[in-house]
């Protein structure tokens, strides 16, 4: 347990009647909220998730962030470590209408489309679109300037531009990392295509087998992962009963 603890940082954020409340916050105990990014300039990420993407400008206290209707990106101005590749956060995923509208908008605003280099050889790859047979889908994959890989996923039924789909662990400890969501926060375990996962409200938690040796997450350009509790103080009193420690106990912020 030590391993994955030390493999995955997470945040619980409580924002009662704040402007980084969750709509999903409303009829469940704990969602999925933000992915926290260090960058090296909010105002060129902000291009990308704002001026790209259609994300709406936020701020809570200090926090710079940009909201989309199920997720929050929140920053921290600091050049990363190193991109996401090679953590235990390899990407994060977003579902849009469709990827091929996606993709042009974002090679139109000077961001690589990296797809072929993402997925393996036997998948066909056509424009910087590979079609997944065991979801019946069509995905794209960007990267950012500091390293943080992005996916897009096709799903013509959503009714927003974009929308939080799935955050990808890779990991040699599948079974265990979804065993701890499954325990910790009362996840549901499936399977998302060919992948073990759990779901949350507002998240799919992918859980991807790797052959190389990978890093935790905090400094790199996905820092950690952020969840929204009620009752916030009682949860981390759960947690801590199950021997689970924090890099920073339950702490109170005024603004």
């Amino acid at each position: 347990m030590r391993t994955l603890a030390l493999a995955l940082i997470a945040t619980f954020v409580a924002t009662s009647h704040s402007s980084a409340q969750l709509p999903l916050l409303d009829d469940n105990d704990l969602v999925y909220a933000h992915h926290h990014l260090n960058v090296p300039d909010i105002g060129e990420a902000r291009k990308f998730w704002v001026d790209t993407l259609g994300g709406t400008p936020a701020a809570a206290g200090p926090l710079q962030m940009v909201k989309f209707p199920n997720v929050i990106i929140v920053f921290t101005e600091r050049a990363p470590t190193g991109g996401s590749k090679g953590t235990t956060v390899n990407h994060v995923g977003f579902y849009v209408p469709s990827v091929r509208k996606m993709i042009d908008r974002v090679k139109a605003a000077g961001y690589p489309i990296v797809t072929r280099e993402e997925v393996p050889p036997s998948q066909t790859v056509k424009d910087g679109i590979a079609y997944i047979e065991s979801t019946k889908t069509n995905i794209a994959y960007t990267m950012l300037p500091e390293g943080t890989k992005v996916e897009f996923v096709e799903n013509p039924s959503v009714k927003v531009p974009v929308s939080n789909h799935h955050v990808h662990f890779a990991t040699d400890k599948i079974d265990e990392m979804q065993a701890w969501y499954v325990k910790t926060f009362g996840a549901r375990a499936g399977m998302r295509g060919t992948f073990k996962a759990a779901d949350l409200p507002g998240v799919n938690l992918t859980f991807g087998g790797t052959a190389e040796p990978v890093v935790g997450t905090r400094g790199r350009a996905i820092d950690h992962i952020g969840f929204e509790v009620k009752n916030l103080e009682a949860f981390c009193k759960q947690l801590e009963a199950q021997g689970i420690t924090f890099d920073r106990p339950y702490t109170f912020i005024p603004q």
